[in-house]
């Protein structure tokens, strides 16, 4: 059975990137491997196995097009109320609280954030299928 360990986007700017996911997702370099042509920073918690994979393309200035295949990373968090208001009071704007019903039963509650590159990050309410 496969088991999922990274996801990749590229960054244009490391430091950028890494401040931002540290200050969002308490996300911490497990990992930095340079090369000549472009480096590869491997952030993860705690929280998860689960890796996202940054590559910056060394001499890359123009952003990169995410094009219309890409949607979003997830996270989950405890508390999305407490969440949502730490992230707007560190000036991180995260869009509005969603509740997303079926059938009129809750089934999730989330908000978006985009990072630095303007890469979407779902953040949702743990439960149920959101642990």
């Amino acid at each position: 059975m496969a088991k999922l360990v990274h996801s990749m986007i590229r960054v244009l700017d490391e430091e950028r990137s890494t401040a931002f996911y540290r200050q969002a997702f308490g996300l911490e370099i497990a990992e930095r491997l340079d090369f000549d042509d472009f480096t590869l920073v491997y952030l993860s918690n705690a929280e998860a196995g689960f890796e996202l994979e940054l590559t910056i393309n060394k001499g890359r200035e123009e952003p990169y097009e995410r094009g219309n295949g890409y949607g979003h990373l997830a996270v989950s968090v405890e508390n999305l109320d407490a969440e949502h208001a730490r992230l707007t009071e560190a000036g991180l704007n995260p869009r509005k609280l969603v509740e997303l019903k079926r059938g009129g039963d809750v089934v999730g509650r989330f908000f978006f954030i985009a990072d630095p590159d303007g890469y979407d990050i779902e953040v949702l309410q743990r439960g149920g299928r959101y642990l």
